[in-house]
């Protein structure tokens, strides 16, 4: 293990550091924005402009990469991340808080993308499902960690805001110190969504519908607590509650969709998602319920992306899972962009608990849509099916390249093929260059 952890060490403590800032930011704006008595469709306004900067950074990441190299564009980003979370505190009004989403949103993709390059490329081939594994355990627990730090200090000073850019900062210095050499900038994928659909309807309507769920809970479920009257302490321990249960219980759920047809375990995950919403919906604020509750929605709504992509990938050829795996990655950010709007809506008319009775009706539609599926395709046999993979929807669309599904790029084919997309990008418009199309210059000849 240590020979493994050892080229990636300094990367993950920066993903570390970078998802505890990350992971407190998010809770603490909802919070923030109620103290500061913005309206609730606002609230799910500013997560919806996340989730629309968030797919921005995906798309032009990897160009951003190219263009500058990995060490100026990830100091550029990371700078500008740190300075968010000050001018929110700084100026605690919509239009610019508005702006700031989306470039926080923008900001972390990039630096996905900066971070999963290097991790890509710092380890062999036999090693990539073993640090994919890891790096997706640190992002949970990271998470689950961030949500516990809103509690350290009051959400109405400066100090949590100060907090997140101190965290930041430091993820800045392992990055920087590492004598692992700067990998090769990211090569784009090409994204075809509708052949996305033809291949695997559950997979990419799953992540869509993910989005929505999901979306709406990371952006709108601290703001159901405090409106519920409970103090930031509630809202932490409701939070790491979710985020911990969906943790755990992603592993134990994937290998059993590596046994029985996995539309099976997304379909169960989706009842018992939509019940552990209801819950929350009907009982308001009682402590041990809202546990047991937040619980069950956690297990099973956040767990749901990973089975979805498993799905998908059952049904995609290897040399195909990078570009397939990007697009499920924005379908589930387009999700997302709609889910926390969606959700606010619904505690407009309905209260608080109207969250989560907007994401148990989506949890129910998508059953329905599940349930239509199996009628239409039976079940891949399971010794055909690759094997479950952890995978989280807030990272890039580089992480895919670690996924021991995809056919690995090494460093040497990496290396050619940003060659050869730098190449392209010089010519001039509608000109080809005779290294990239031979039998054209043989024809010149």
């Amino acid at each position: 293990m240590s020979r493994t952890l050892a080229p990636v060490f300094a990367l993950l403590v920066s993903v570390a550091l970078l998802l505890l800032g990350h992971g407190l930011f998010g809770t603490l704006l909802p919070v923030r924005a109620q103290i500061e008595a913005f309206p609730t469709p606002i609230i799910g306004m500013l997560g919806s402009l996340y989730f629309l900067g968030f797919g921005i950074g995906c798309v032009l990441g990897p160009y951003i990469i190219q263009r500058a190299g990995h060490i100026r564009a990830f100091a550029a980003l990371a700078a500008l991340l740190v300075a968010l979370p000050l001018v929110h505190a700084l100026f605690p009004v919509v239009p610019t808080w508005a702006v700031l989403r989306v470039l926080a949103g923008f900001c972390l993709a990039g630096l996905y993308t900066a971070i999963e390059s290097w991790l890509n490329q710092a380890v062999d081939n036999e090693r990539r499902g073993t640090v994919l594994s890891i790096y997706i355990v640190i992002n949970l627990t990271a998470m689950t960690g961030g949500q516990l730090l809103l509690s350290v200090a009051s959400p109405a000073g400066h100090e949590l805001f100060s907090l997140v850019a101190i965290l930041v900062t430091l993820a800045v210095v392992p990055l920087a110190l590492t004598r692992a050499s700067a990998p090769v900038p990211p090569v784009s994928v090409r994204l075809r969504l509708l052949r996305l659909y033809r291949l695997s309807p559950v997979g990419t309507i799953g992540c869509l519908m993910v989005g929505v769920t999901n979306g709406a809970f990371w952006t709108v479920a601290p703001a159901y607590v405090t409106a519920l009257g409970q103090p930031a302490e509630s809202v932490s321990t409701f939070m790491a509650t979710a985020v911990f249960a969906g943790a755990v219980a992603q592993w134990p759920l994937g290998r059993i969709s590596d046994i029985i047809d996995r539309r099976l375990v997304i379909l169960g995950g989706c009842i018992v998602a939509a019940i552990g919403g209801i819950g929350l919906y009907l009982i308001g604020w009682i402590p041990l319920p809202a546990w047991v509750f937040a619980a069950l929605f956690g297990a099973f709504a956040l767990s749901a992306y990973a089975l979805c992509i498993a799905h998908a990938n059952d049904f995609i050829p290897s040399e195909d899972a990078v570009e397939a795996s990007s697009g499920l990655l924005l379908t589930y950010a387009a999700g997302a962009v709609v889910g926390p709007m969606f959700a606010t809506a619904a505690m407009e008319e309905l209260g608080p608990g109207g969250l989560f009775a907007s994401t148990a009706f989506a949890h129910v539609l998508f059953a329905l849509f599940v349930v239509y599926r199996m009628s239409q395709r039976a079940a891949i046999p399971a010794d055909e099916r690759d094997n479950f993979v952890l995978m989280e929807p807030r990272t890039s669309a580089v992480v895919f390249e670690l996924d021991p599904r995809s056919e690995a790029t090494s460093p040497e084919v990496a290396e050619e093929q940003a060659a050869e997309q730098v190449l392209e990008d010089d010519l001039p418009d509608g000109e080809e260059s005779d290294q990239l199309n031979p039998e054209a210059a043989e024809a010149k000849a």
